[in-house]
């Protein structure tokens, strides 16, 4: 188990060693190869593919800035094919789903290295600052990356921008729901290197959009800091690396931030369960759907309290440099993530996990082949405690885990047809201390038809080590143990397709992506053990789930200053019901105007979500769902549209002011269907999820270039 003082000892010798740096060319990521001389033009906006043979769709710096992202999660959010999906209405813990698969099958990697996991990522995405990145890019796939074999659903990667320029960029934002950001980003060129350090601070309050007293959406105060070193050559290597320290306090439940006084009360009635759209014909409790009368709830502030700490530190470093024909690059990484929670209704819980990553390729000329070979080593653990509120049980390490695996990789690209088609075969594999021997398999292809018009196939194949973290079932503390049955790695089978397309003035591009997943890891608390007490089973699905789905998107320039982009996508799914866990539309549409011209720059953007088959992915026919007046909840929702607009104007140089409004019509679901469940016992539970938890949000702000 990593802990906090082997981080330190191990940060403190990369200071010491003075290897945290990067080179003026980034390094990417193994998978990632480019050896092209076709005027391969790259379509903009969301249309923006990297010259790879990999589709790989870049977010930069200015679609960031436009959307006024703070974070990855809003970096990414509404694009075709890729979205954010909140898995808790109280504490909203949120995840990046690519494809529609489950946001625990996105790697996130930092410079090409994974460090991010189930566990992290619960509540550790939306601490992750946009400042600091040159840009985002995403790949959809299972084993896009020799690196990252566990992204089933594929991998969003943040690249690190190196200063070309001294520059000190000071930002500062206000906004509805006393929403407040802070920020400092600080580069410098240096003789043969550079430095950046970046600082952001963001708070806002708890919200209720209904009258329950009940939070939608969690109130937070979050910060950031990373510092980035940039070496050009030291002991032979170009060098890039970088350190980071997150922490984020949330409450999501009763509303306010006064923690201590929430979790103090724990008697009585503070909410109004009588509030919005089919509500209880009492304010105290709700109705039993079974016909036993009423459920009367009398557990104070701290019975629907949420609240979490996150904190998080983690150090990366790697190195290229040539070796006789070759190039070697080396890469070493080490994390921890340390999560304290109060689940008022639930339990107790804090868990650690450590994690560490070393990585070592080679990349040589073998005849007309371009030869990658490589090795890496990850280690992952979580060390956990925890008490059940409801039982009073007490579990030390019910879902510790200590995985350890070795991996070994190949990669082959060769081009054919005087360079028209490029091709790299893959495979690597992995011995896992628990699974075994896994092999990923992966085939990439790209043909250029001319210079407008390329087409990109893929297919391969991913594993993911399934985890039994509590904050995928709540059960669990409540139970004795947690039996494993559970003897493979999750496993995708995929296939993609994509025809891009781009000239002066229209760029489009049109996707096919198949994702097959196999063992699907499920938790199920709460079994009789026979002895007077409960457990939990982890095992497997026994039948897989199959997403497949369509996307495309254009982007026009109607002039030099004006632009559009029209994006659409379908989705099917084939799932037992229960196995994909919340709701996903079958169709979204999305529209981006972009005005940018002199020292104006105004974005408008309008997303729409077709209806969701509620019954199925919240499997009524195992348990169906009832609003709080004891009537069944709808089996479909309805489609809605959320339109986000922002204008920022230059003053000059060095000043520019900004203004938005996000969600403009103040959707929420909560206005429309209840978030809030029972079941016909009159449980109740938080998780019915299929629109905007966050209404109308007005802010501005201001950025200092200096």
């Amino acid at each position: 188990m990593l802990n906090q003082r082997i981080l330190s000892m191990a940060i403190a010798c990369f200071f010491s060693s003075g290897l945290f740096a990067q080179s003026e060319v980034p390094l990417t990521t193994l998978s990632e190869v480019t050896i092209s001389n076709q005027d391969n033009r790259t379509p903009e906006g969301w249309c923006q593919l990297r010259d790879e043979l990999v589709k790989t769709e870049s977010v930069d710096s200015k679609q960031m800035e436009q959307t006024n992202a703070s974070n990855v999660l809003e970096a990414v959010d509404n694009r075709p094919g890729v979205s954010v999906q909140t898995e808790c209405s109280v504490c909203n813990a949120r995840n990046i789903t690519l494809n529609n698969l489950p946001g625990r099958f996105t790697t996130l990697l930092v410079d090409g290295i994974p460090l991010y996991s189930s566990v992290s990522s619960a509540y550790g995405l939306d601490g992750i600052s946009v400042d600091g990145l040159e840009r985002i890019d995403i790949a959809r796939g299972a084993g896009t990356s020799l690196t990252a074999p566990e992204a089933l659903a594929g991998t969003v990667n943040l690249i690190t921008k190196r200063p070309k320029v001294a520059e000190t960029i000071i930002r500062g934002q206000v906004g509805s729901y006393d929403d407040f950001r802070s920020g400092v980003y600080l580069g410098q060129p240096l003789a043969g290197g550079a430095l950046s350090v970046s600082l952001d601070r963001r708070t806002q309050n708890a919200v209720d959009g209904v009258g329950y007293g009940i939070s939608q959406s969690a109130g937070f105060e979050r910060n950031n800091l990373g510092v980035a070193y940039f070496i050009d050559k030291l002991a032979g290597f170009r060098w890039q690396g970088r350190f980071d320290v997150l922490q984020e306090d949330r409450g999501g439940g009763p509303l306010g931030k006064d923690y201590a006084a929430i979790k103090a009360n724990t008697s009585g009635n503070p909410f109004n369960f009588s509030a919005g759209p089919n509500g209880s014909p009492i304010a105290n409790g709700w109705v039993k759907a079974d016909g036993s009368g009423n459920a009367y709830y009398t557990s104070g502030l701290a019975g629907l309290a949420q609240i979490i700490r996150t904190e998080r530190q983690q150090a990366m470093i790697q190195g290229e440099r040539k070796l006789t024909d070759g190039s070697l690059r080396i890469a070493a990484a080490i994390a921890h993530n340390y999560q304290d929670s109060f689940y008022g209704g639930d339990a107790l819980y804090a868990g650690n996990q450590g994690q560490s990553y070393l990585s070592a390729s080679y990349q040589f000329s073998l005849q007309d082949n371009l030869v990658t070979v490589g090795t890496d080593y990850r280690g992952e653990d979580l060390r956990s405690e925890g008490t059940s509120l409801t039982t009073g049980q007490r579990n030390l390490g019910i879902d510790n885990y200590s995985y350890r695996s070795q991996g070994a990789f190949l990669q082959l690209y060769r081009a054919f047809l005087g360079g028209d088609l490029e091709t790299n075969t893959s495979v690597r594999a992995d011995a896992h201390n628990v699974f075994g021997t896994i092999f990923s398999p992966r085939f990439n292809a790209l043909y250029h038809h001319n210079q407008a018009y390329n087409s990109r196939f893929s297919v391969g194949r991913g594993f993911r080590a399934p985890t039994s973290f509590f904050e995928q079932e709540h059960g669990i503390l409540a139970d004795s143990k947690i039996v494993r049955t559970i003897n493979k790695a999750e496993t995708s089978d995929n296939a993609s397709y994509a025809l891009s397309y781009a000239s002066d003035r229209l760029s489009w591009v049109a996707s096919l992506n198949y994702n097959k997943i196999y063992d699907m890891a499920r938790l199920t608390p709460g079994l009789d053990d026979g002895n007077g007490g409960t457990y939990t089973l982890f095992d497997a699905a026994p039948d897989p789930v199959t997403i497949k789905g369509i996307d495309w998107v254009a982007t026009y320039k109607w002039t030099s200053a004006i632009s559009t982009t029209f994006g659409v996508e379908h989705f099917d799914y084939d799932f037992t019901p229960g196995a994909l866990k919340f709701a996903r539309p079958n169709d979204r549409a999305y529209l981006l105007v972009d005005y940018d011209r002199a020292n104006w720059d105004v974005m408008g953007r309008l997303t729409w979500t077709g209806p969701q088959d509620l019954a199925k992915f919240y499997d009524y026919g195992t348990t169906q769902q009832y609003n709080l007046d004891g009537t069944p909840k709808r089996n479909t929702s309805p489609d809605f549209v959320v339109v986000d607009l922002r204008a920022a104007y230059q003053w000059s140089k060095t000043y520019a002011g900004f203004v938005g409004v996000n969600n403009v019509f103040d959707y929420q679901q909560s206005q429309v269907d209840s978030y809030l469940w029972a079941d016909a016992a009159g449980n109740l539970d938080v998780t019915h999820i299929w629109g905007p938890n966050l209404g109308r949000q007005i802010y501005a702000g201001i950025k200092i270039s200096l």
